[in-house]
């Protein structure tokens, strides 16, 4: 599988060798400094960019016929848009705020979490997430996924950055610590006692890997895919 690159910092070069290693070809890599590419020379794009330029990226594969996976948050008041383009060109998109498989379990068991609790008043729901220092989203998209999984269970209708006090919404509190991939955890907590479940990655592999895995199974199809559709949680 010949593989395009958009967006080469660190995921982009976690990304590299693991495909290398699964077999795959890396024929293209795009950072903030390439100014001409020809992206029809790949199979599969996967996309760790910037805020600022995933959108370009991914429409520019999907007017191409080249199918893409796309891992960068911060973007998705286009999201739409974006889903419009690739139907239109009858493109191939998995967009997942993280592709880690054992967050995406996490994912699942927070649905499932959420769905028992939801009649439980008597329990306050409060989240967390911490990551590196260099991250330039907060909360993550990681964080988002989970409060909206929440969201869609409970009686909440609404994230909230660094609030506490508001009982339609689930608090996020966003930390950023040097060196630290990604940890995600909720809590439920009464007056009698505490559930907690949390992810905590130790690198950047599992994310990697994910994308990869997600990024074969794309190749050849076309559609809006979900890492569900990749690990037939569905």
């Amino acid at each position: 599988m010949k593989i395009a690159l958009l967006g080469y910092g660190r995921m982009g070069q976690t990304i590299e060798k693991i495909a290398i290693k699964r077999g795959h070809q890396i024929v293209l890599k795009v950072d903030e400094n390439t100014k001409d590419y020809d992206i029809t020379k790949a199979d599969v794009a996967i996309d760790f960019s910037i805020p600022s330029v995933a959108f370009n990226n991914i429409t520019n594969c999907f007017k191409n016929n080249v199918p893409v996976i796309c891992g960068t948050t911060g973007w998705l008041d286009k999201f739409d848009e974006a889903v419009d383009i690739c139907n239109k060109n009858n493109g191939g998109f998995i967009y997942a705020s993280n592709f880690s498989l054992g967050v995406n379990i996490f994912f699942e068991l927070n649905e499932q979490l959420a769905k028992m609790m939801k009649n439980l008043s008597e329990y306050n729901i409060s989240m967390e997430e911490i990551h590196h220092t260099k991250k330039l989203d907060a909360p993550s998209g990681t964080a988002i996924t989970l409060a909206e999984g929440i969201i869609k269970h409970t009686s909440k209708n609404n994230w909230a950055l660094d609030v506490t006090n508001n009982a339609n919404e689930v608090p996020i509190v966003a930390k950023r610590i040097p060196d630290v991939p990604g940890t995600h955890s909720v809590e439920y907590a009464s007056e009698v006692d505490t559930i907690d479940i949390k992810h905590t990655a130790h690198n950047r592999q599992g994310f990697a890997l994910g994308a990869v895995i997600a990024s074969e199974w794309l190749v050849d199809k076309t559609g809006i895919y979900t890492m569900k559709d990749v690990l037939g949680l569905q």
